[in-house]
């Protein structure tokens, strides 16, 4: 299209100079020849118009396609905007902003404090918030991300976005690398942190390193992908998917579907990726109930924002609940032994072989500067330590957030988060009915934390871990030994795009009838870097 207005505008001034420029030449010869060469100057001058009324026609042809095919863009350009519906994107670990489609949602709770929804979400262009999304702008109620600072103001971006396309299609990639350096007085490190993320042997590790993708499939759906590589202990690089999924973004009603792999919406901290937690490692009750990865699978997932005056969401999800990002569920464990029993390890026979999670939240705000978000989950399904054995785990949570009226970048702040949980663990005589003696485990837990930003860009953290497991004289699993744990943190975050974390950690494991009591001692030294914009993970 260009070209054509290109090339009419460069032939319609040279017609009109040779239009001009043909009179004069025909003209400029002496008087006294002039009657003599009359008959061919004219002959001249009627080819000459000739041509000159040909390339007008042209020129006017081409006008009219020009304006022809504007008229058929705009009519398409607007048949687009009625039809594509609008959605936010959530915004990058540290609260870089994701330029992502955003669309109709229930009214924003009236609070400022961008702690309380996400610590990461970054504005719809409409400025209006995502179905399904927190009707607030604070920004850690929708993740547990760390407080995060910004030149330009809490939430902004430092840098643009590493994306493909633009407008309504559009694709945001990022890497997030996150490493430590650890010292433990114990030498089974990995036996004493419960996190497959967590440190894991003396020295350096590199325990997540999350390539991301986010992006707008089409006018209905947008898409997730976390994909983590991680080095274990004998540099050896191990690929997982932890998430990849599907949402959609104009369901009535305040709806929203999704389906893929994905972190099951369980608790504060499950929902999460490492690179947004307070702390370097797994709190001890969601590694022991909930796994070393978290509870995650392949599934579906509905969710119902109320229309209320406060911000109350209903969740329900299904899951395969297979393998062991499914722990306490369908596990056939190290070994094909989970609890010293011989895992059944068989297939789905029905849906009672799928975990069920359902999940009720509500958020409100005390006063302008404090909020709080409390919500109760539960995740039930079979387990693989018998025939018909089942596995139940229950779970509330509460967060308290204060902000600073008076707040720069989101500090000065304090914020106080608990999770607690119960499980009741049917175990079974094991396959082939080989272990003697059949027992129901009721378990408990709980970490709380408190989170004190008491200077832009500095975090200091301290958090309390507890877990009862009920001793047996039949088994002597390590993960079945009560214990808890005192850790204390400061986190410097120099941008939005880099922090860098000391933690000590002191662990005391209690004797049960197998196992001696221990008592650990442990130093991390954690570093993190962001490239791109990474988008920030509902809870």
């Amino acid at each position: 299209m260009k070209k054509i207005i290109l090339v009419t505008l460069a032939i319609f001034p040279l017609a009109t100079v040779f239009a001009q420029q043909a009179p004069p030449a025909a003209s400029s010869s002496p008087a006294p020849t002039v009657s003599n060469a009359m008959p061919a100057t004219a002959a001249d001058v009627d080819a000459l118009r000739q041509q000159v009324q040909s390339l007008t026609d042209t020129v006017k042809a081409l006008q009219q396609q020009v304006k022809d095919q504007q008229a058929a863009l705009e009519k398409a350009n607007l048949a687009g905007e009625s039809g594509l519906p609008q959605n936010p994107e959530p915004s990058p670990i540290a609260g870089a902003e994701s330029a992502a489609p955003s669309g109709s949602a229930p009214p924003q709770f009236p609070t400022e404090d961008t702690s309380v929804v996400s610590s990461t979400t970054a504005p719809a262009v409409s400025g209006t918030p995502a179905l399904g999304g927190f009707p607030t702008t604070d920004t850690s109620v929708v993740t547990s991300g760390p407080e995060t600072i910004s030149s330009t103001g809490a939430g902004a971006s430092l840098t643009q976005p590493i994306t493909i396309g633009g407008g309504k299609n559009y694709m945001n990639i990022s890497l997030d690398g996150l490493f430590a350096l650890a010292y433990s007085s114990a030498r089974d490190l990995d036996n004493i942190e419960v996190g497959d993320h967590d440190p894991q042997q003396r020295g350096f590790n590199a325990r997540n390193i999350e390539l991301a993708f986010d992006g707008a499939v089409d006018p209905y759906f947008e898409g997730f992908a976390n994909i983590v590589f991680k080095l274990d202990n004998d540099n050896e690089t191990e690929v997982e998917v932890e998430e990849a999924f599907m949402q959609t973004t104009s369901l009535p009603f305040n709806l929203q579907l999704k389906a893929g792999q994905f972190f099951a919406a369980f608790g504060r901290l499950n929902p999460t990726h490492p690179h947004t937690w307070d702390f370097a490692d797994t709190p001890l009750v969601n590694g022991l109930f909930l796994g070393p990865d978290g509870l995650r699978g392949v599934g579906a997932q509905g969710s119902w924002t109320l229309p209320l005056p406060w911000y109350s969401q209903l969740i329900f999800a299904s899951q395969n609940g297979r393998g062991s990002t499914g722990f306490s569920f369908r596990n056939p464990g190290d070994d094909g032994m989970f609890f010293d029993r011989i895992t059944t390890d068989r297939e789905a026979r029905g849906l009672q072989d799928f975990v069920w999670i359902p999940r009720f939240e509500n958020s409100f705000n005390l006063s302008d500067t404090q909020t709080v978000l409390a919500g109760v989950s539960g995740a039930f399904g079979s387990n693989e330590t018998g025939a018909d054995s089942r596995t139940q785990i229950y779970g509330a949570d509460l967060l308290y957030k204060w902000k600073s009226s008076h707040a720069e970048g989101g500090f000065p702040f304090v914020k106080w988060q608990t999770e607690f949980m119960y499980r009741r663990f049917q175990a079974g005589h094991g396959a082939d009915d080989s272990f003697p003696v059949a027992e129901t485990f009721h378990d408990w837990g709980l970490y709380s934390q408190v989170l004190w930003g008491f200077k832009k860009g500095w975090v200091a953290g301290i958090r309390g871990d507890y877990v009862h497991m009920q001793d047996s004289e039949f088994t002597d699993d390590l993960d079945r030994q009560s214990r808890w744990r005192i850790s204390a943190n400061l986190t410097w975050y120099p941008t939005e795009f880099s922090k860098i974390r000391l933690q000590y950690n002191q662990d005391f494991l209690e004797r049960n009838f197998f196992l001696s009591a221990r008592e650990v001692e442990s130093v991390f030294l954690q570093w993190e870097f962001i490239l791109g914009s990474h988008g920030a993970h509902k809870f």
